[in-house]
């Protein structure tokens, strides 16, 4: 078959609001993760250096702030931002019922 489908809440979230798909879609590279979140959730502070990952945010609900090797970036619905796979990366929503979609690849 030349394509795999799932719905991203019939995955078990690995932490609190945060569905990774990649294995549910059978990707050999790409990683895709759907954030459910509400205001004061907070990610860590992490970059994919060694995994040579880059990594694309993208708001579709709510507000949020990644906070890219030091730079804040807020971001409304509709944004997207690109980073760097050497560079840290840490997310904050500030609105209750807030939902993104990650995706990262080599």
């Amino acid at each position: 078959m030349g394509y795999d489908t799932t719905a991203y809440d019939d995955v078990e979230p690995r932490a609190p609001g945060m569905y990774f798909l990649r294995e549910a879609l059978d990707c050999e590279n790409l990683g895709v993760t759907v954030v459910e979140a509400d205001d004061g959730w907070e990610g860590m502070e992490h970059d994919h250096g060694d995994a040579h990952h880059e990594e694309v945010y993208v708001l579709l609900h709510g507000e949020a702030t990644l906070t890219v090797a030091g730079d804040d970036v807020d971001l409304a619905p509709g944004d997207a931002v690109r980073v760097d796979p050497g560079s840290t990366r840490d997310l904050a929503f500030s609105a209750d019922g807030s939902k993104m979609v990650i995706a990262g690849a080599p």
